[in-house]
């Protein structure tokens, strides 16, 4: 039998691993780091709350995408809610694995997405979008067991918007029918996007936490109590009084580590 070429056995010879400690040196080491670690979630928690500052840019042209039932519009992929992220997959003639797959890496960013339901409760959809038909996109969905909602591109928008010749991520608002670009990734840093942290972290409200330092006004609540499991989220309902009673001690015993 033939091992796969990413496995080269356990043995670590030839590596140039750190020297191997006491507990006790160990645990200092790892003080010492999180010290750093701290300062760096710190640096970018204000990083994302100056994101929430960005100007907005209108969006002015009337884009169509194609969809499951036909034609929409870029504000139907919004599906009603406040904020939309869309990640511009490449499938399509041209591209690596058409037509049998999208791209290596897109399918990969695919592979993250979190349930959809979390962004959801933060009245943000999440939508693909690829310049593959709809049979196909259809197709690919399903033998890959992905559910985000994914459009064709009919017309400029991933010119316009960054994406005709790489992947990455536009985050939009609307104010009723006016829409606004709000941010954009690629490249670097749209690797890792993936969790629910992630993208609301690109979004213009955040994470909707009453901890982010976030323009007045800004929709928060209580962190944790927002959160429920991903088939029993209910609209305007109440947390579960159970699940604030644990977090709520979460939450004290985090501060009291703190002290």
């Amino acid at each position: 039998m033939t091992a796969s070429p990413e496995k080269t056995g356990t043995e670590l010879q030839g590596l140039d691993t750190p020297p191997v400690v006491s507990p006790q040196e160990w645990a200092a080491a790892h003080e010492r780091l999180l010290v750093k670690e701290k300062e760096l979630t710190r640096a970018r928690d204000a990083l994302m709350a100056e994101r929430r500052r960005m100007p907005w840019l209108a969006v002015e042209n009337k884009y169509t995408f194609e969809g499951p039932r036909g034609k929409v519009s870029l504000l139907d992929l919004f599906e009603d809610r406040r904020q939309l992220i869309v990640y511009r997959a490449f499938f399509e003639p041209g591209v690596h694995g058409w037509p049998k797959h999208a791209c290596v890496g897109c399918s990969m960013v695919a592979d993250q997405v979190s349930h959809l339901s979390h962004l959801h409760a933060r009245d943000t959809t999440l939508a693909y979008a690829s310049r593959a038909p709809q049979a196909d996109i259809t197709r690919l969905k399903k033998e890959m067991g992905w559910t985000m909602p994914w459009y064709t591109i009919t017309d400029s928008f991933d010119t316009d918007f960054g994406v005709n010749e790489w992947h990455g991520h536009n985050a939009f608002i609307r104010d009723g029918e006016r829409i606004y670009r709000t941010y954009f990734i690629n490249n670097r840093g749209d690797e890792a996007i993936g969790t629910v942290w992630s993208f609301l972290d690109l979004t213009a409200l955040g994470r909707q936490e009453a901890w982010e330092k976030s323009p007045n006004g800004y929709p928060q609540s209580r962190p944790y109590k927002w959160w429920n499991w991903h088939d029993s989220y209910v609209p305007g309902a109440a947390p579960d009084p159970k699940w604030v009673e644990v977090s709520d001690a979460g939450e004290a015993a985090f501060r009291n580590r703190e002290q």
